[in-house]
């Protein structure tokens, strides 16, 4: 059935995906070991996951000159269009370090560095604006808000990543983004502080009063929750042997939902919950090596065999 669902989702209008987020450096410290620079950023975990679902995936980002035509070609490799991508002459990429505890669900950063990101103004081709999927990855809710307004129409479907951080120092504009959106994903954490509520469900309900029609709260290593059309879906996660790097695997989650959405082209709630199914199979993918490395390695029988696994994980029959 995963197999046969997998390529029904082959299926599509072939209207354009549109990712826009960091693209960037990272050096990760875990209990596995540590990285030098390698290619990171929230867009690029997203596009490298949604490109395995859709044949036209967009990024709308910023680099540095230092961040070199090899590692472009890792996106493009994919049939990811760069051309919302700038390349700053003279300026260095974004960068972030940091170090991972034992548990693996906490981390130090040790080294921030915008650069280019500081000043980062999205600029959307022409050739961007017949997008019908928008993933805004987590950037800053001003960046979010001058890409809704740099779009000619509304895409059939927005979705939003944003964290706590903006919620500490730019809530009013992550309002204004709230109430652009369709669908909102955040952690648990995240998702209590945004309502003022502990318990998941009442959270739900407030935060789906402020715009978006779905909200997934992401659980980490005990699966993600969808809220929408007054209902709810668990969803499990796989349990791996080996966690070797965390890093990135909320965007890649996003990349593959929305990358789902935007191949089947219909959005319900039957829909969202195999979009979040997939979301959370390729970020299964993305922590057993570090950064994008086995992102870059999939194939489509890889996927398939993944989403069999979760199915098979809550898939039950009750006698009696």
């Amino acid at each position: 059935m995963a197999k046969k669902a997998y390529l029904c989702a082959q299926k599509s209008n072939y209207m354009s995906l549109v990712i826009v987020g960091s693209i960037a450096y990272d050096a990760i410290e875990t209990p596995f070991g540590k990285t030098d620079k390698i290619v990171g950023g929230a867009a690029t975990f997203a596009g490298l996951a949604a490109a395995y679902l859709y044949r036209d995936v967009k990024l709308v980002g910023v680099v540095g000159e230092d961040f070199g035509e090899d590692n472009l070609n890792i996106l493009k490799s994919k049939g990811i269009d760069l051309e919302g991508v700038q390349i700053k002459d003279g300026q260095k990429s974004f960068f972030w370090s940091g170090k991972y505890h034992n548990d693996m669900n906490s981390r130090d950063t040790l080294v921030t560095e915008l650069n280019v990101l500081a000043d980062f103004d999205p600029v959307i081709p022409d050739s961007y604006q017949d997008c019908q999927y928008l993933l805004l990855g987590n950037l800053t809710p001003q960046v979010q808000l001058t890409t809704l307004d740099r779009l000619k129409h509304k895409p059939k479907l927005v979705a939003l990543d944003t964290m706590n951080f903006w919620m500490d120092i730019a809530l009013d504009d992550l309002m204004n983004v709230l109430k652009r959106v369709d669908v909102l994903t955040i952690n648990d954490a995240e998702a209590r502080q945004l309502s003022g509520e502990y318990a998941l469900v009442k959270a739900a309900e407030k935060i789906l009063q402020l715009g978006p029609k779905y909200l997934i709260i992401k659980k980490g290593e005990h699966g993600a929750l969808l809220f929408g059309e007054g209902r709810i879906f668990s969803a499990p996660a796989l349990p791996l042997a080996d966690v070797y790097d965390p890093t990135g695997a909320g965007d890649t989650f996003a990349g593959g939902f929305i990358g789902y959405l935007a191949k089947v082209g219909t959005i319900n709630f039957h829909n969202m919950k195999n979009a979040v199914i997939f979301g959370s199979a390729l970020a299964s993918f993305c922590v057993e090596k570090f950064g994008t490395e086995r992102l870059r390695e999939l194939d489509t029988d890889l996927i398939a065999q993944r989403i069999t696994r979760f199915t098979e994980l809550s898939k039950f029959d009750i006698d009696g």
